[in-house]
């Protein structure tokens, strides 16, 4: 098989570049002008595809060679390349919407003929994009994937520094914000002690000053109930205290010989019981 590249035709001028140094001289390698070939078929074709399938070199190769080092000529000259054959895409793109495209007509399984098919979408989008001032109200073109990914990723950075200043606002009136709600609760605790005050009568207020005196008291002497042998709840835990309780719930509940009590002597008839002499028995 001829491993020599085909020549393409005609070819669009393009700005010269260094090929990228190979190590070894191999017949179906990327060669200088292999290479040269490669840039000239992508800019007229627009298709990294197409253009290794002209020069008869895989894509993988082609990709392989663009990583090398001492490729950045290379690299600038593929790019170069495929805006030239973006153009070229587009005036495809153009002429199918204004010319339209040739589809076969089928009857019974047998081609009768053709007909031009016309794409409107293509049309606009081909106006919107050409001459976006009078078709699209001065808005931006259409964006590619590359363009949508980079919004994408302005929006996402965008939201990462509004949150961050939220937090950071946040943060700083949090301290203002718990120190006015305490306040708000002491006021009406405050609010509704006086309440109650008001509402107590000279005699219970006494007796309330005094409770309140008597546990400020407590706290004073750090007192604790369950160290206080004399107080109820003590009480009733200690050991007599649980053996009387104990002996309570062994004794019948009061009250539980109100009604006479069944004689063990004598049957006892169920109701639902019948005999052979029972009428009606069959």
């Amino acid at each position: 098989m001829d491993d020599t590249p085909r020549t393409p035709s005609p070819r669009t001028t393009l700005p010269a570049f260094t090929p990228v140094p190979r190590l070894k001289d191999r017949s179906n390698g990327w060669k200088p002008h292999v290479q040269r070939a490669f840039i000239e078929a992508l800019a007229d074709t627009g298709s990294v595809t197409s253009a290794c399938r002209m020069v008869r070199r895989s894509t993988h190769g082609a990709y392989l060679l663009r990583r090398q080092p001492g490729a950045d000529s290379f690299r600038k000259a593929w790019e170069a390349a495929l805006d030239l054959g973006m153009q070229r895409v587009e005036d495809v793109a153009m002429d199918r919407a204004l010319n339209g495209v040739e589809v076969p007509v089928y009857s019974y399984g047998q081609l009768v003929g053709t007909r031009t098919s016309y794409n409107d979408r293509l049309l606009m989008f081909m106006l919107r994009n050409r001459a976006s001032d009078r078709f699209a109200e001065g808005r931006a073109k259409c964006m590619n994937a590359i363009g949508k990914m980079e919004v994408e990723r302005l929006k996402k950075g965008w939201l990462e520094e509004a949150r961050k200043e939220w937090e950071a606002e946040r943060r700083a009136t949090a301290g203002e914000r718990e120190d006015a709600t305490y306040a708000s609760i002491d006021a009406k605790l405050t609010a509704m002690r006086k309440r109650q005050l008001d509402h107590m009568s000279p005699r219970t207020r006494a007796a309330y000053a005094e409770y309140r005196r008597l546990a400020d008291l407590d706290r004073e002497e750090e007192y604790k109930w369950w160290e206080d042998p004399a107080h109820p709840l003590n009480a009733k835990s200690s050991p007599r205290a649980q053996e009387e309780e104990d002996e309570s719930r062994l004794l019948p509940p009061p009250g539980w010989r109100k009604g006479p009590l069944p004689k063990l002597d004598e049957p006892q008839e169920n109701p639902k019981w019948r005999d052979l002499k029972d009428e009606g028995w069959d």
